[in-house]
């Protein structure tokens, strides 16, 4: 028998050796990192850096006011958090690869883990210097903040095959999710009464402090992931030589590997296609309901906060779904309800708050059990001793790292100086998503990554 605090490796084709408490370890950390996806990214920090773009621009700016970006070129103030987003993806681009493939062969893990998360945690609470006309220190930060979000949670994901196997993985990735929105959700909840109860006078100093305290919590409850979780030994052994110059070369040979496994490609860029939709959705909402429907913070809040507790039953209820129907189909069905949800969006008159409030519901009923899921079939679809490399390219397009819906979103904006086109331009990524899904035989194609394929899928 194995006491709960003995490592025990996994070998190729054995069954991931794991306790509950290290389980719960790795939920914590979705407790931890959802702060940053739902108090800075989803619902603070566009509103915010969109308003301090528009002090710097002068004296009775507006969103489609320039700013000037280092004297090379100008964006409008609107636009700012938009691109900022895409950049800091495009980057992630280039790193999130190599992660993973460091992640792979390091008996270190966990500590790589813990660095990433402790540096996107700084940067967030350096967002206490974001003040008067400092746009470009905001953009700065956030970038930084994103990229190592980014990196951990490519780290993070690779636990994943370890620690479940391939029958409990849906309700595992489900479980992780649902707490994540669920952590994200208070933090969230204590930020909306400090913006009820702050007046409207203090909602600018209120957004700045909200962004600090989702820096301090991230890295408050890493710290129990890093507790709790442990190290395995990595399967294809370890670095040999300067370990970036080896996570490079991995990460050539896990893109020359793929070649092998045409439908594990397939779904990574369905993934990336869909999710991408997602996420700009999620990034966009606050700028969304401001900028363009009239909102302030004790309108946007309330609904955002509302999305965080209705994605912790919606991760649930989908995970149920799943079990019953396949995750495959379930998933099918949540980018339907997607495309449902832009356009009621678009068609949202300014101000009505009713509708405004049914649509963050629709959101929050989807939201969480669309990933969750789509992370549970990925890892199905990888094979054994190579997570690291492939949640490195997977999270190219997981929490909050989208590229080309943020770009798209801040062109459509930039042309026709209307979020609702900006929004409505979305749908493409849900409709070409779920042709692509719909076209991906899962079966075939865990059996051809050499894993073995759940009752239902």
């Amino acid at each position: 028998m194995v006491s709960k605090d003995t490592a025990v490796p996994n070998s190729p084709g054995t069954e991931p050796a794991t306790t509950r408490r290290e389980r719960v370890g790795w939920y914590m950390y979705d407790w931890a990192n959802s702060a940053f996806s739902t108090t800075v990214v989803t619902a603070f920090l566009g509103p915010y850096l969109t308003g301090i773009a528009i002090a710097a621009a002068g004296p009775g700016a507006d969103k489609t006011s320039q700013v000037d970006i280092f004297g090379l070129f100008t964006v409008s103030a609107g636009s700012l958090f938009p691109y900022v987003t895409s950049l800091s993806v495009i980057l992630q681009v280039l790193v999130l690869p190599i992660t993973g493939a460091i992640a792979d062969r390091t008996r270190r893990k966990k500590e790589l883990l813990a660095l990433f998360a402790y540096i996107g945690a700084g940067a967030t609470f350096c967002f206490l210097f974001l003040v008067d006309d400092r746009y470009m220190l905001g953009a700065g930060l956030f970038l930084i903040a994103n990229l190592a979000f980014g990196a951990s949670v490519v780290v993070y994901n690779s636990f994943l095959p370890q620690i479940a196997t391939e029958r409990e993985r849906d309700k595992v990735s489900s479980t992780g999710w649902a707490l994540g929105y669920l952590g994200g959700g208070l933090l969230l909840l204590i930020n909306v009464v400090a913006v009820l109860l702050g007046g409207s006078e203090n909602q600018a100093e209120i957004a700045r402090w909200c962004l600090v305290s989702a820096g301090v919590w991230w890295a408050g409850f890493t710290t129990f992931t890093m507790l709790w979780l442990r190290n395995r030994p990595p399967v294809e052994g370890e670095a040999r030589g300067f370990f970036l110059a080896d996570g490079f070369k991995q990460f050539f040979r896990t893109l020359k590997g793929l070649r092998a496994y045409p439908l594990t490609l397939f779904f990574l860029i369905t993934f990336l296609i869909y999710n991408d939709g997602i996420q700009t959705v999620i990034a966009m909402a606050g700028t969304f309901g401001s900028e363009e429907l009239g909102f302030d913070n004790t309108v946007l809040m309330p609904t955002i906060l509302m999305v965080q507790f209705l994605a912790f039953g919606g991760a649930m209820l989908l995970g149920w779904g799943a079990k019953h129907y396949g995750a495959k189909r379930t998933v099918l069905g949540s980018l339907v309800a997607w495309v449902a949800i832009l356009i009621v969006a678009y068609f949202i008159p300014e101000g009505n708050v009713a509708m405004f409030l049914a649509l963050g519901a629709g959101i929050g009923l989807v939201l969480g059990g669309s990933q969750a899921l789509s992370r549970s079939l990925f890892s199905q679809l990888i094979p054994k001793g190579k997570e690291g490399e492939y949640f490195g390219l997977y999270e190219i397009s997981d929490k909050g790292t989208s590229w080309i819906g943020p770009l798209l979103f801040g062109l459509a904006h930039d042309l026709t100086q209307s979020y609702r086109i900006a929004i409505i331009s979305l749908v493409i990524f849900f409709v070409a998503g779920f042709v692509m899904l719909l076209l991906v035989p899962m079966r075939k194609a865990i059996i051809a990554a050499g894993n073995t394929p759940p009752d239902t899928i």
